[in-house]
């Protein structure tokens, strides 16, 4: 073998490495910021096989088995371990998928401090808050989940299962009228909003069974001020969009985007046909106008009809230009990051779901492109 073809294939060596350390990475960034850290006691292929695992079941883990699930009485005897319990709950009818439940213990390091007692859970509750929630079966603070892409009457469907004492109808009440709250300013102007649509920083909150709606509020709206740092807010400036704006922006990026790394492209891509004058044409910012689906029993309507996207709304972006009147969900962390440091170098105006089921998106320049990446 020549000296040439040695050096070639040390360096496609180098480089499948390379691939595979990136991959991996970014596997496991996503996982954390979908699921939170990892427990540091796992060893790497422990940590990295878990996190495949529930990246690649995100809809599984974050979406309740029932929705019209009631609480129900669910008893956790002395000795029982993880997998028996992640079994038991499967069986009672509390989750679909024992063993992808008994993987998010694991992943969490939540599978040693489940304790033995008697609680109170709803198949309408998602695998995050039912691991949490077995916790401790009398706890003063209990986690309360706001999931990335939720509208504010989605958070309020969770609020009777929680185990906090604010009802849905005050929860609804307040979001809709902020200046009612009397919250303290930060670096946002909370005054200036009529809805706090969009800036429900999604996270896991504990807080006191008996915390009022005020406080989980002022909580909330606490941690958005802390992690929408003033350099990116700096940053949304330099795209030409005030605060409010970009979180728009960012809640529209958020419903769009599965694969959270094609967020910056996305962002791009519609900051891009912001600056040419066209029209957004996001399918959610219609499924917002539409509201609840009661046949198929959703806040997001999928796929929509072409008399649908003729609805009459201002946030149907297919009839009305530039951004809705206001956000249409509230974004994650990452979604805003992203608006804030969308792709620089992108040229596309384009994209369209790719034709293999992944979730992620063709892009293109052109409409001709556009057209081309069809599925056929």
């Amino acid at each position: 073998m020549s000296r040439f073809l040695v050096i070639m294939l040390f360096l496609l060596l180098c480089l499948g490495a390379l691939g595979v350390v990136w991959a991996v990475t970014n596997l496991e960034q996503q996982a954390e910021r979908e699921f939170g850290p990892a427990d540091p006691s796992l060893s790497f292929f422990r940590r990295l096989s878990y996190s495949v695992q529930l990246v690649w079941n995100w809809s599984r883990v974050t979406q309740p088995f029932d929705l019209s699930g009631q609480p129900r009485s669910f008893e956790i005897q002395q000795g029982e371990t993880a997998s028996l319990i992640a079994q038991k709950l499967a069986q009672e009818g509390f989750i679909a998928d024992a063993r992808l439940f008994e993987i998010y213990l694991l992943y969490a390091g939540l599978d040693t401090r489940l304790q033995a007692g008697d609680y109170k859970l709803s198949a309408s509750s998602n695998m995050i808050e039912i691991a949490h929630a077995l916790q401790d079966a009398t706890p003063l603070e209990v986690p309360f989940v706001i999931l990335s892409g939720w509208r504010l009457e989605e958070i309020a469907t969770t609020l009777p299962t929680s185990g906090l004492s604010v009802s849905p109808d005050e929860f609804l009440r307040l979001s809709g009228n902020p200046d009612l709250l009397g919250l303290p300013a930060g670096l946002t102007d909370w005054s200036g909003l009529v809805s706090l649509e969009g800036f429900l920083l999604p996270d896991v909150y504990r807080v006191r069974r008996d915390i009022t709606a005020e406080a989980l509020f002022e909580l909330i709206l606490s941690n958005f001020d802390a992690k929408v740092t003033p350099e990116m807010r700096l940053a949304f400036e330099k795209q030409g969009l005030t605060l409010k704006q970009a979180v728009t922006l960012a809640s529209i990026v958020q419903r769009e985007a599965v694969v959270v790394e094609e967020q910056p492209v996305i962002a791009a891509v519609f900051l891009n046909r912001l600056n040419a004058g066209m029209l957004l044409q996001s399918d959610p910012t219609v499924q917002y106008a539409l509201g609840y689906n009661r046949d198929k029993e959703t806040w997001w309507t999928n796929p929509l009809s072409a008399e649908q996207l003729q609805v009459q709304s201002p946030y149907n972006t297919y009839l009305y230009p530039g951004l809705p009147p206001g956000p249409i969900c509230n974004p994650s962390l990452s979604a805003l990051q992203a608006v804030a440091n969308p792709q620089n170098d992108s040229r596309y105006y384009y994209f369209r779901a790719s034709c293999d089921g992944s979730g992620r998106h063709s892009f293109a320049s052109t409409y001709e492109e556009h057209l081309a990446n069809a599925c056929q």
